[in-house]
């Protein structure tokens, strides 16, 4: 099931005698509730800026083809063109080469760094998760402390009407 801030802000809990503070449990899912809300957000972040990443290496391979197409190109006028503008032409070539193999290998870069980003992210949200279950696993063995000492405490209260109603009349 899936857990929204919105959820964690309504939700509410029964009240029992020597319960928690309420201001205190409302402070904590309030807090709760926008820690989840800050890294959906993040994550949501991420997630575009990685789409918009893998558009550009798109436009880069689409740029790479092109610029296949138009070596190509440049090599049959090339034969036809004096040694001079055959030298033009090919570091024309090169220097687009190059260009557009910098901005790949950029276009790379970012998107490791954003897969690690996101990585880490899941990470965190792996560690938020562990330590808000050992928080409400702490949570219910204070309740089941709680319980035991309710219970043994009503022990005590029958076993002394017991005996006051089997004890002679003052």
């Amino acid at each position: 099931m899936k857990i929204t801030p919105l959820d964690i802000q309504q939700m509410v809990f029964r009240v029992k005698l020597r319960g928690y503070d309420q201001e205190e449990v409302n402070r904590f899912l309030e807090e709760v509730a926008q820690t989840v809300e800050s890294l959906n957000r993040d994550n949501a972040g991420l997630r575009e800026r990685m789409a918009s990443l893998e558009h550009q290496v798109a436009d880069l391979k689409r740029t790479e083809v092109t610029l296949s197409n138009t070596l190509v190109s440049a090599q049959s006028l090339a034969e036809d063109v004096k040694r001079s503008a055959q030298r033009d032409a090919e570091l024309i070539v090169k220097e687009a080469e190059l260009k557009a193999s910098e901005l790949f290998r950029q276009a790379r870069v970012e998107l490791a760094d954003t897969q690690r980003d996101l990585s880490m992210l899941y990470k965190q949200r792996l560690l938020m998760v562990e330590r808000m279950r050992a928080t409400l696993h702490t949570f219910e063995r204070m309740l089941d402390v709680e319980t035991s000492e309710a219970y043994r405490d009503s022990g005590v209260v029958s076993e002394d009407k017991m005996q006051g109603e089997s004890s002679p009349a003052r």
